[in-house]
């Protein structure tokens, strides 16, 4: 009975103390989370209560996070200060558009690497993956000369096209692609369907989580694009939002609060396209898209 009570009372401990273990790892777990998620969060709080303060309060200490007088004038004094429209046209175009590009150029590309059967293709993908280890820096000279002799400076076709071409997303829709079973692809063949036509109809609707997420990072990428614009614009009609944002800007001093109202300005459009497409964004990170 003695010896009963013993390996009972044994028990018992090892099981609270795994409990315990358990709890304390799901602790940290969460406490990683939260200051990961305060990491994020705080800049862009930070920003919405700069974008309402009054121009002496921005720099205040101790800093206040609820402005005592929270002033909406700076949005006004925004589109007052520069063509706001006109610039957040631009940059709406010039991103949809390169999107667009992007989707459709780099889904086809990572069709032919994923489904189709030619000598060296596996060559010709790791040299087309190579272009990924060169900064965009040292290619932006030969495009802005390419750009000259076609005539496109100071053009929409300048500062889109160059955009729609991206081996990250050929990379990320090939490895999704390899993903799907090719007995869906060879029922069709069977049927007489083309390699096109399997293409738009089967790998295409199948492929939607990973197009959400290449939506998303393409979308970003064009719409924050300060660099190119900068390079290939300078006509004021033609210039993106990161343009504009960045003639608030003084030589000696600049109004935050305005900068701030600026940025939120630029944010909202991002937030809406991430919002419409979380679901399939989510889904693209979660079922492995970048697997072989």
């Amino acid at each position: 009975m003695e010896i009963s009570t013993k390996q009972q009372q044994v028990k018992t401990a090892q099981s609270t103390k795994r409990s315990f273990g358990t709890i304390l790892k799901k602790g940290l777990f969460y406490l990683i989370l939260i200051l990961g998620a305060l990491v994020m969060i705080v800049p862009f709080v930070w920003m919405i209560s700069t974008s309402l303060k009054t121009q002496g309060a921005t720099m205040v200490l101790p800093p206040e996070i609820i402005p005592s007088d929270i002033n909406w004038g700076n949005y006004m004094k925004v589109t007052q200060a520069f063509p706001v429209l006109r610039f957040l046209g631009n940059s709406l175009l010039v991103a949809s558009v390169s999107t667009v590009g992007q989707l459709i150029l780099c889904s086809m590309a990572a069709y032919a690497f994923a489904r189709l059967k030619f000598r060296g293709r596996d060559f010709l993908f790791l040299l087309y993956l190579a272009t990924l280890m060169v900064p965009a820096q040292v290619t932006m000279t030969p495009q802005f000369i390419l750009m000259k002799y076609l005539g496109w400076i100071n053009t929409y076709e300048g500062l889109i096209l160059p955009g729609m071409f991206n081996a990250f997303g050929t990379f990320l829709l090939r490895q999704f692609f390899i993903s799907i079973p090719r007995e869906l692809e060879e029922a069709a063949f069977i049927d007489g369907a083309s390699h096109f036509r399997v293409y738009w109809q089967i790998i295409l609707p199948l492929a939607k989580p990973a197009l959400a997420t290449l939506t998303v990072f393409a979308f970003m990428q064009s719409w924050n694009n300060f660099l190119w614009p900068l390079i290939i614009v300078s006509d004021s009609d033609m210039m993106t939002l990161p343009l504009g944002l960045s003639m608030l800007q003084g030589r000696w001093e600049t109004d935050w609060n305005l900068m701030m109202a600026g940025v939120v300005i630029s944010v909202l459009p991002v937030l809406a396209v991430y919002l419409f497409a979380q679901n399939y964004f989510i889904q693209g990170l979660t079922m492995g898209g970048l697997k072989e």
